[in-house]
């Protein structure tokens, strides 16, 4: 293989190695999708059968693979994220030379290793977004506006914020192809979801719930705290800020401009800029942080390299302890002791306690958002609801801390639709951080949750057994 071929194998073996180091964990939301998964698996139509806020492609891209977990899952997500790298290559050769190619590779793939865990481990709908994402701008550069459009309306079924992506396209280079492929891709997604019966369901409840939850800042000065993580995701990613400060101090780049500004104002929706809603821009800024170092290089700057290069070791400093601490653990085979991962090992304990009692055809509703529970206990939900967002109406990010309801009328008429249901078991994963949203303080289910009982408990969790039925005896 050629220097550059190894260059670009070396960065898909640091993806896997950071994953591998995580294999024991499942971050929210990729826990979501592949409990999602799971009820693929089971014959389930999402929408339909089963409450789903997101968009369709991740759940399927993981239904496919048969909803792993482990190694399994972290060697998947690690090839797909390598997709992203490779298609950052291209569109930085379109615009330049394989030179710059290779760089914005070496920086996203750099990037997706070190920062935030939520952000980047595994593959969930933002991260999941990049792969169509820089296809549809690698189409548009290379002359094929219609196919580009038709990757940015594939992008609208894993991130809605792909709008932007869309958008990025027409500023760039104006084109009614390109809304033509757009508006294409949509609607054969729209066939195939209304052939399944689905469509009035994804309407629900990626769109309307979707905006009642964009439209509902959980913080109290979102401004502020708007600038507090924009700051903190500049100076994790500072190397990348000044190399596309040289970039654009050097030359005119209106289209990358463009594509950057409007990335930027996607994360800006909702008011919450979440630390994985910055790899919309993550693309671009890697793209022309590539091109600001090749210029450096270019010009023998070798202080301005070693700028760069200093700065690098920020978010190194900063994140890569915590994988040789991940990586000790598992080698040793003991129990991580990490703050973050508590929900995550109280999951695997309520898996275990299920596993020992279900039997073939039980299913189980987790109340709270802990989607794990499905996959490590590999089972279904016992209703249409999969977790106690949509029938309390107050986003997982938020019910820990407040129990105000975005959505109240909605979450009355998904309760009254829930005590129709019968799960064999019940998980209450919430009650133990915020006592007004436990499942026993809702008195429209009180009736219907008489039928169960305690019997089973684990440090965060309540598990309820349903009573068997002696009516007709």
């Amino acid at each position: 293989m050629s220097g550059r071929a190894w260059v670009l194998a070396a960065v898909f073996v640091a993806l896997l190695l950071s994953r591998l180091c995580h294999s024991d964990i499942l971050w929210a939301d990729a826990d979501y999708h592949l409990a999602g998964a799971v009820q693929v698996l089971a014959g389930r139509v999402p929408y339909r059968d089963f409450w789903f806020d997101k968009p369709p492609l991740v759940l399927g891209f993981y239904a496919l693979a048969g909803a792993p977990s482990g190694a399994p899952l972290m060697v998947l997500c690690a090839g797909y994220l390598f997709a992203a790298c490779l298609l950052a290559r291209v569109v930085a050769r379109q615009l330049w030379s394989d030179v710059e190619g290779v760089a914005a590779g070496v920086l996203l793939g750099f990037f997706l290793i070190f920062y935030h865990h939520a952000a980047v481990i595994p593959v969930a709908v933002d991260a999941a977004m990049m792969v169509p994402h820089l296809a549809a701008v690698a189409l548009l550069l290379g002359g094929w506006p219609l196919l580009a459009g038709v990757a940015a309306g594939v992008a609208l079924f894993v991130n809605v914020k792909a709008v932007f992506v869309l958008a990025a396209l027409l500023a760039m280079r104006p084109a009614l192809r390109t809304v033509v492929g757009f508006g294409a891709a949509v609607a054969v997604g729209v066939v195939l979801l209304a052939s399944l019966g689905a469509l009035s369901g994804y309407w629900e409840q990626v769109w309307v719930w979707g905006f009642s939850y964009a439209g509902s800042s959980p913080e109290d000065a979102p401004m502020l705290a708007g600038l507090s993580r924009s700051v903190n995701w500049l100076g994790f990613h500072v190397a990348a800020v000044v190399a596309v400060g040289v970039c654009l101090g050097k030359e005119r780049q209106r289209e990358m401009l463009l594509w950057l500004g409007l990335s930027v104002v996607s994360v800006c929706v909702g008011m919450r800029f979440q630390p994985r809603y910055f790899l919309q821009v993550l693309p671009v800024m890697a793209i022309l942080a590539a091109r600001g170092i090749c210029t450096l290089r270019g010009q023998g700057n070798r202080v301005g390299l070693g700028v760069v290069g200093l700065l690098l070791l920020v978010p190194v400093v900063r994140f890569g302890p915590r994988y040789v601490m991940l990586a000790q653990d598992l080698i040793a085979g003991r129990a991580h002791s990490w703050s973050d991962v508590v929900l995550d090992q109280d999951s695997h304990h309520v898996a275990e306690v299920l596993q020992r009692e279900a039997k073939d055809g039980d299913t189980v509703l987790v109340w709270g958002y802990r989607p794990a529970i499905y996959v490590y206990a590999r089972m279904t939900s016992g209703s249409r609801f999969m977790d106690s967002q949509p029938l309390t109406g107050v986003p997982a990010e938020r019910h820990f801390r407040v129990s105000e309801p975005v959505a109240a009328g909605l979450a009355a008429v998904n309760r009254a639709e829930l005590v129709k249901s019968r799960p064999t078991f019940i998980v209450d994963a919430l009650g133990f951080a915020n006592r007004k949203l436990a499942i026993t303080e809702f008195g429209d289910l009180g009736a219907w949750l008489a039928g169960y009982r305690v019997t089973g408990r684990t440090e965060l969790s309540v598990i309820f057994t349903r009573v068997p039925d002696t009516s007709s005896r």
